[in-house]
């Protein structure tokens, strides 16, 4: 693969704060002392692009379903649950949107809060304020939101939603890539490698990415039937009652075998356009890898693709947003660093 050179990461990039890539942002950490994380929810009605806005009655303000991380929660699982919270709807996020920064005023002086943005789609339910964080909600134009919003950082999120909706690239669907918790060592393994199970803080690693997984909810999952990369998977399979396919094509020994099967095998699995998920091994995100930057719709995004040898760490999830209006292109991409003990 013919890449840019890797990003450097920080030390800051920890679970709770990703690597996002787009045409127009890019995020690689952050020195905030507050972190927060909302959603912009969007609808297309009459043809015309409107957003949902809710009043805080603690502010008596008008602003985007948002709220503070609770402990040890990630940005979008944040996102995600203050919109269940406040609007009382259950979303699938898709684009990143421009993070906003301001100092809040604290006990031992001023500190910097950001507030992390996605756009996003309601999967289930109606919006209704739930009496407490907010009192009443509004579909309302981006030119109406602009006159009704409080904190003027809030347009900027605002304006890039309506870029995107003008460029065909806000109706998205994600494809999720996610390598294997970890494993037990394969020093230690004297049993067939298909049988490698996870290690015990590969399990618990297992249950944030089910957690992280479901901001995405992707529903069409294709996984190596290997051991390790099945028990990965499991809890979110079992939460959410997902069917799944269990791929002979994405283990270590076939892609070895025959690489050109793997790479179709991802393809097709792109030319769905649909909510998607590929589990796989280090060995096989090469191809996997490949096949993404073959769709990528702006090529300034093939340097977030890693392409450095182990390219996802274990339990790492790699977040590619495809834009249905574009035939599938990929129009963004987000890196999740795996919990670790």
């Amino acid at each position: 693969m013919n890449r840019p050179e890797p990003l450097d990461p920080s030390p800051l990039l920890m679970q709770y704060v990703p690597r996002r890539r787009s045409a127009s942002l890019s995020d690689d950490g952050t020195q905030a002392e507050v972190l927060a994380a909302g959603a912009l929810i969007w609808r297309l009605y009459q043809g015309q692009l409107q957003v949902l806005l809710i009043h805080r009655p603690r502010y008596d303000d008008w602003s985007f379903p948002k709220g503070k991380l609770d402990e040890g929660e990630t940005l979008p699982e944040c996102a995600v649950r203050e919109c269940a919270e406040e609007a009382s709807v259950k979303i699938r996020l898709g684009v990143p949107l421009p993070v906003t920064r301001y100092e809040i005023q604290g006990q031992s002086g001023p500190r910097t809060k950001e507030v992390w943005y996605w756009a996003a789609q309601i999967i289930d339910g109606r919006p209704k304020p739930d009496g407490q964080e907010a009192d009443e909600i509004r579909w309302v134009t981006p030119e109406q939101a602009r006159g009704m919003l409080s904190q003027p950082g809030d347009l900027e999120p605002l304006d890039e939603l309506q870029h995107l909706c003008d460029e065909t690239r806000l109706h998205t669907v994600p494809f999720v890539v996610l390598r294997h918790a970890k494993a037990k060592p394969r020093s230690s393994w004297s049993k067939p490698e298909s049988e490698r199970p996870l290690a015990a803080t590969g399990k618990r690693q297992a249950k944030t990415v089910e957690q992280l997984l479901s901001a995405w909810r992707p529903r069409t999952l294709h996984c190596s039937p290997w051991k390790r990369c099945a028990e990965t998977v499991a809890p979110y399979v079992k939460k959410h009652r997902h069917r799944i396919k269990y791929r002979k094509s994405l283990t270590e020994k076939r892609a070895a075998q025959d690489p050109a099967k793997t790479a179709r095998r991802v393809r097709r699995s792109l030319e769905l356009v649909v909510p998607s998920l590929v589990c796989t091994h280090r060995p096989v995100l090469p191809l996997v890898l490949n096949a993404l930057e073959s769709w990528l719709d702006s090529p300034s995004l093939a340097e977030a693709i890693p392409q450095a040898d182990p390219y996802l760490q274990p339990g790492a999830v790699l977040i590619a947003q495809q834009a249905v209006d574009r035939g599938g292109r990929i129009v963004s991409l987000e890196i999740y660093e795996p919990y670790e003990d």
